[in-house]
């Protein structure tokens, strides 16, 4: 991977995505930012009554996380964000070009069971089908890897950070 790059680590919630980016960002050497600290208070209270957000509550949440990345270019940086939409991905890069993604993904049986344990989080379980049904997957134009949740997060991370330098 080219150094200073931002990363954005990707996928619907339960992946663990902010774990994985905490340890792909050491792993790397480059700070680590979670995207659910650029949310509204508003968005983080839809969410957390159930209501799934709609592209205008994710647009300045989304350029915030840009901005982020824009300010880390030729520094590098890690960012977890869901970016479940192609769209979304287009925006982060319009913000930031040259942001790379990992795409973080598993079987919804694995991610559903992740997500009921978590009791930590105001996303709850009953978002999960929302999340699947919105994720478009990273395209073959799209500058990223993909790699499977199934093993421990330690794992997942040296194989993102294997797959990110080997591009």
């Amino acid at each position: 991977m080219e150094t200073g790059r931002v990363v954005v680590v990707m996928g619907v919630s339960g992946t663990g995505k902010t774990t994985v980016g905490e340890l792909l960002a050491a792993e790397l050497g480059v700070p680590y930012a979670e995207a659910d600290a650029f949310h509204s208070p508003a968005n983080v209270a839809k969410m957390a009554s159930g209501t799934p957000l709609v592209d205008e509550d994710r647009w300045p949440w989304l350029d915030a996380i840009g901005a982020w990345a824009a300010g880390r270019a030729g520094q590098g940086g890690v960012v977890s964000c869901s970016a479940l939409k192609r769209v979304y991905r287009d925006r982060l890069r319009a913000a930031a070009p040259g942001i790379v993604f990992v795409h973080l993904h598993g079987s919804r049986e694995l991610i559903s069971a992740r997500q009921s344990a978590r009791t930590d989080h105001f996303m709850p379980s009953s978002l999960i089908d929302s999340q699947f049904a919105t994720l478009e997957p990273l395209e073959a134009d799209e500058a990223g890897v993909r790699v499977d949740v199934a093993s421990g997060p330690e794992t997942v991370a040296r194989e993102a950070a294997a797959a990110l330098r080997h591009r």
